[in-house]
């Protein structure tokens, strides 16, 4: 049985330069969140001048109540895989959130507290395709975020890609689950929403 969690309001946001999959991460995580789990999803993205090379961000709220404001504006967790983007948005971050960087890209985060793995090295050397970074990242996020089942984000992202692609980013996805909690265990995980019972199900 799935479990569910009742979640008043989480927001997150996807940031780094164009090239990176940010708009993808988040369209693939916001799909795998309302169609997979259940919940209300809003994703708002924008683009800098470039689409390789500029600046790009993607905002997800999550909610099992109606969402009444679409966009993120106080993160729950800000995930910054360029310097440019962590020290831009590290501000939005509300207090006890989680910040989540690319450890060999951003090397002078703007605080002591945060979360690093190196994504785009883990890709290259591990899967292969450094283009898989951003679902290494997707892996790693859904073991943070303990509203999130590893079963059915890794269902929706097969779901979301052609065939011929499926496999590789299966096992980046796995890699980056199993790399998350190799590094930050239990005591990476710091989640502010309410975990309780819901129609019935589970709690987390």
């Amino acid at each position: 049985m799935t479990k569910t969690v009742k979640l008043d309001r989480y927001e997150i946001r996807f940031s780094g330069t164009g090239g990176q999959g940010i708009i993808t991460l988040g369209r693939v995580m916001g799909s795998g969140l309302a169609l997979g789990h259940g919940f209300n999803v809003t994703q708002t993205q924008s683009y800098g001048p470039e689409a390789r090379g500029g600046s790009s961000r993607c905002d997800l709220v999550i909610s099992t109540e109606a969402i009444s404001y679409p966009k993120a504006e106080s993160l729950d967790m800000l995930v910054a895989l360029s310097p440019e983007a962590c020290n831009a948005y590290y501000r939005y971050l509300k207090p006890g959130g989680i910040l989540l960087v690319e450890s060999d890209l951003v090397t002078q985060p703007p605080t002591n507290t945060y979360l690093g793995l190196p994504f785009t090295d883990l890709a290259k050397k591990k899967v292969g395709i450094v283009q898989a970074m951003n679902t290494v990242v997707l892996g790693a996020l859904t073991y943070l975020m303990p509203f999130a089942d590893q079963r059915l984000m890794r269902t929706s992202l097969k779901q979301s890609l052609p065939p011929k692609i499926q496999e590789v980013n299966v096992k980046a996805f796995n890699l980056g689950y199993r790399e998350a909690k190799r590094v930050f265990g239990a005591d990476g995980v710091n989640w502010t929403g309410k975990a309780e019972e819901v129609d019935g199900h589970e709690d987390i």
